[in-house]
């Protein structure tokens, strides 16, 4: 048998090199190019420590936890002891989610039972199944991105999770709870009486509208036509002007509220100066919260019970 150590090499090269990006990425760490070369040339360099000495003490589990020490060193360097573990452990984490990504695919795609044109049955060896290389060239770039991309939207929920609190709104003399999204980014103020607007979306509204209310509503917000407005609810609505992401002039209809609770932190704020604007449709695509809240409304109810 041949083995073509030079491609071989290589190709581990490639592999480590972009298991050290995503270990870098991941740990928002800034490190030289040159860093993350020499660590993922030291990390392929057991492909042929493997070859020439398969009885080699790094061949074995301590010698290998030594060896990814090594490279951890070599491409991040020694800080402290427990940013030093935190890398080596989330370097093993990201090699573990690929391979198995990889492994996952591959037995996927087999065929366990193969059943021939002369209705011969024949079993797949399975787990025994070797992995080209060519699968590997193909299919590791792509977990690579999907490890990525996924990391990247866990954070970016995580930072969105830290902003959420639950909400209690009262309208009509009803109560329904909710969760409320703190955005810095609205800024939405009724510039006639000075009152911060809440954006809910229409899941949560609709629970104090009948389902005629809320086309009637709909329609307004459509042809800007103010007597198709429910008679139950003229004196309470409100039209508040607001300009969008591309200049443009709209109005939004908003409802006054007759008490918003927001459970913030250890705190219960609560405040009736609010206008709630309507969302026709959803705030956000996995509804983990319903309502856009306004950083004002924080900074008064906090004031005020001060």
């Amino acid at each position: 048998m041949s083995i073509y150590l030079d491609v071989i090499w290589a190709l581990n090269f490639m592999v480590d090199l972009m298991l050290l990006m995503l270990v870098q990425i991941l740990a928002r760490k800034s490190v030289k190019r040159t860093r993350l070369f020499l660590g993922a040339f030291i990390a392929s360099c057991i492909v042929p420590l493997t070859i020439f000495y398969p009885n080699s003490f790094f061949n074995h589990v301590a010698g290998k936890l030594i060896y990814s020490f090594l490279i951890i060193f070599s491409t991040f360097g020694f800080k402290s002891l427990y940013r030093f573990i935190k890398l080596t452990l989330l370097f093993y984490f990201v090699s573990f989610a690929i391979g198995g990504g990889l492994m996952a695919i591959h037995f996927f795609l087999q065929r366990p039972v193969t059943v021939s044109l002369e209705g011969m049955i024949t079993f797949n060896q399975g787990y025994g199944d070797p992995v080209s290389w060519l699968f590997v060239i193909i299919c590791f770039p792509i977990i690579w991105y999907f490890t990525k991309r996924r990391m990247d939207e866990h954070v970016g929920e995580k930072v969105k999770y830290d902003e959420m609190h639950k909400v209690i709104l009262t309208i009509e003399h009803q109560s329904f709870e909710s969760i409320g999204y703190i955005d810095s980014g609205n800024q939405l103020v009724d510039p006639l009486t000075k009152q911060p607007v809440v954006i809910c979306d229409e899941p949560f509204l609709k629970q104090w509208f009948a389902e005629e209310e809320w086309e009637e509503l709909r329609r307004v917000r459509e042809d800007l036509d103010f007597s198709q407005l429910p008679k139950k609810w003229e004196d309470k609505l409100h039209m508040v002007p607001y300009q969008g992401v591309d200049g443009a002039h709209a109005f939004m209809l908003a409802i006054r509220a007759e008490e918003l609770t927001v459970f913030y932190n250890n705190e219960i704020l609560q405040t009736a100066n609010v206008l709630i604007g309507i969302q026709f449709g959803v705030l956000e695509r996995d509804e983990q919260y319903h309502c856009l809240l306004h950083p004002l409304i924080i900074k008064q109810s906090i004031i005020q019970s001060a």
